[in-house]
């Protein structure tokens, strides 16, 4: 790409690349990714590959993907946090070459950079990146399969055909179908709009939906050995429970209507994810809204837009999302690569006086909030070692003068700047702040002394299913045994309970006998709050956990 600001763009990918992978190593601190790094664990223990199991216990709620992914990546380099990360970020990468690559079809070379960047500095892309759940997958397979649609709308190709459905199947493997709202409401808002009704009923997209249910059939078979033909297991508290069915319906229309076997205690909020986007696509979200709202109108008013893939899937996915009632914030990371494209075009190009008025005003405030948050959360933790931070404050110190002495247009110093400011902050959290929250993970430190040489005889149990951080660093297999059958049940043998202090309440209350192995201080919450960053105040908001024996 020849630019003036070649340098500029060439440093910030850069340092970009450097801060969505800088967490890899960093101690689980959430429960969801150390339940999936334990059952993808749990396939390498049992010598297994379609069947998943939790707690030695059958495990039905996600497709297999991701995990299939953690357990090549453990086959491979060992079984660590590491490893299981290595996979979604490489499908990250698989985003952001596919993002260049669709954004460069219709915009110019400048703009699909631009995409890029904004992709790399959505916040919680980059929180994803550290805490990984399926979204780093499905941004790789969701904008891959759009952008071979894209070619095969235009020309057929074999080539395109098959990646289009390879990278379809795959994303419905690791979330569900929903994931073809996205895909194939893209290729129907582009085929709308362009009026090219008749293209809907070309043979070639009976051949992508054929080779997608082809591509798709592992996952079935996976279901159906492990509860279609085995019609006596015990699910969600039911027998005759089909896996098959619960992948094509409770799974995904379960939760869409908050109906199913796993639901939230309240239902959705159909303004959910337009106020969660203003700090989930932080700093871009505003910049956003304003691009949607002149998309929109330049379709009312009959403007040619250069593609509708974007607007169409991206927007139908949301507007599904927020009608739904089963609603979490990381849901939408699936479509900002979509958003990305959409708000691009509008960080450099010359805007109506309001439109640059507030593209120039949100991102200078989203500028001033992530570079003083810093400031505030470090002055507040007292971290053990101020290298990092420093070393981070010199980098920004560098590129606010680079940026600064060299660009001289508003809109593209402001866009530049704002990166930066993102990049400093993510940067932090990921070398400062998540490795503080996870050295008061009391999980980590349970597994770790129940690791040590001198118990290796010992059964491990957990007293919870949601511990799933100490069944992964675990380096034996952990089983679940409620607190409630405590009393009753005989080990055979030398075991260890892990428990919280709830649980161990519970044997107090009930005037069980019990002897302590070990306690820990943990921090129990996912969210961050501020009593735990103020280190002065952080004592009040840690539990106790314990490893006790009968």
């Amino acid at each position: 790409m020849k630019n003036k600001y070649e340098l500029i763009y060439f440093l910030l990918f850069v340092l970009a690349l450097v801060v969505n992978a800088a967490g890899i190593n960093v101690k689980f601190f959430t429960d969801d990714p150390g339940l999936y790094a334990a059952i993808a664990k749990n396939l390498l223990y049992k010598k297994e590959f379609f069947e998943l199991f939790t707690y030695n216990a059958d495990w039905l709620d996600k497709p297999h993907f991701p995990f299939w992914m953690a357990l090549l990546s453990f086959k491979l380099f060992g079984v660590s946090v590491w490893a299981y990360r290595l996979p979604a970020l490489l499908f990250f990468a698989l985003s952001l070459v596919y993002t260049w690559l669709f954004t460069r079809k219709y915009y110019s070379q400048e703009i699909a950079a631009i995409a890029v960047l904004i992709l790399m500095t959505a916040q919680y892309i980059i929180m994803s990146n550290t805490d990984v759940r399926a979204e780093p997958y499905l941004m790789g397979m969701v904008i891959g399969s759009i952008y071979h649609i894209a070619c095969l709308e235009e020309r057929f190709t074999l080539a395109d055909l098959l990646l289009a459905a390879l990278l379809t199947a795959c994303a419905i493997m690791t979330k569900g179908i929903f994931v073809i709202i996205a895909i194939y409401g893209s290729l129907l808002g582009q085929l709308i709009f362009k009026r090219k009704f008749i293209s809907l009923f070309n043979i070639k997209w009976i051949g992508l939906f054929l080779f997608t249910i082809a591509f798709t059939l592992p996952e079935f078979y996976a279901l159906y050995i492990q509860f279609d033909l085995h019609p006596e297991k015990l699910v969600f508290g039911k027998h005759n429970v089909s896996g098959i069915k619960w992948f094509l319906w409770d799974s995904q229309f379960g939760r869409f209507a908050n109906t199913g076997p796993i639901n939230r205690d309240k239902g959705g909020d159909i303004f959910f994810y337009l106020h969660t986007l203003l700090w989930a696509f932080a700093p871009w979200c505003l910049l956003f809204y304003y691009a949607v709202y002149k998309r929109a109108k330049d379709i009312f008013q009959k403007n040619k837009l250069p593609e509708y893939y974007a607007l169409s899937g991206g927007l139908l996915l949301l507007l599904v999302f927020s009608i739904s009632g089963f609603q979490l914030p990381f849901y939408t990371n699936t479509v900002f690569p979509l958003f990305a494209i959409i708000t691009a075009p509008f960080c450099f190009r010359q805007l109506s006086n309001f439109g640059s008025k507030l593209r120039l005003i949100s991102l200078w405030i989203y500028m001033v909030l992530f570079i003083l948050g810093v400031f505030v959360i470090n002055f507040l933790l007292k971290p053990a070692s101020y290298l990092y931070f420093g070393l981070e404050f010199t980098v920004l110190l560098l590129l606010i003068v680079l940026i600064w002495t060299r660009v001289k247009e508003t809109a593209e110093r402001t866009f530049f700047l704002t990166c930066t400011a993102v990049l400093f902050a993510n940067f932090y959290m990921a070398t400062t702040l998540y490795p503080v929250i996870a050295a008061y993970n009391g999980q980590v430190t349970a597994a770790g002394y129940i690791n040590q040489n001198q118990f290796n005889g010992y059964h491990i149990y957990s007293a919870r299913t949601e511990n799933n951080v100490f069944q992964f660093e675990c380096k034996r297999p952990v089983d679940y045994l409620p607190v409630e059958e405590f009393n009753k049940f005989d080990p055979k043998g030398k075991a260890a309970f892990y428990l919280s202090q709830y649980s161990l309440n519970y044997l107090i209350q009930n005037h069980i006998p019990y002897h302590k192995l070990q306690s820990f201080d943990n921090y129990s919450q996912e969210r961050v709050l501020p009593e735990f960053i103020n280190s002065a105040t952080r004592k009040n908001v840690l539990d106790t956990v314990y490893l006790i024996t009968k």
